[in-house]
């Protein structure tokens, strides 16, 4: 089940959203979205499924698996910034629906509830992935403690 989709919008929102999208197909192991780019753009899984990763020291850790109607790229996409994380294609095909910031504001302009719909939507993405990283935080430090120095 996509856990980081926009459950609050219409089909009609829909319908808005992916006339102004551009779709694009992303081979396995290749990036959606590279950590430390410029995001102006939200993504839309629709086939296949990705990862996000975020780089270390010489290596990359999962933090978060995507599957269709899952979003990403958000973060950057609303403060304007660099993405935090890679997204990478974990299939042979993996399509995606990339909608610029730009036609989402006039769409917003021009349908006020969807703007409503979609914000509201983005805060419940959020407010979850917040929640799952405060759990899985949580967890770390009890099993810390567990060991012991």
């Amino acid at each position: 089940m996509a856990r980081n989709r926009l459950l609050y919008l219409t089909a009609n929102d829909w319908v808005l959203i992916t006339a102004k999208a551009k779709r694009l197909t992303f081979r396995l192991g290749e990036e959606i979205i590279r950590e430390g780019s410029v995001g102006d753009t939200l993504y839309v899984v629709r086939r296949g499924s990705a990862s996000v990763e975020l780089t270390g020291t010489g290596s990359r850790t999962v933090v978060a698996e995507l599957e269709v109607e899952d979003i990403c790229g958000d973060m950057a996409f609303i403060e304007k910034t660099t993405a935090t994380a890679s997204v990478i294609a974990k299939e042979d095909c993996v399509e995606v629906d990339a909608i610029r910031a730009s036609a989402l504001s006039q769409l917003f302009e021009a349908f006020p509830g969807l703007a409503y719909r979609f914000y509201r939507s983005l805060a419940v993405v959020l407010a979850r992935r917040l929640k799952e990283t405060s759990m899985q935080l949580a967890r770390v430090k009890t099993s810390a403690k567990l060991k012991g120095p």
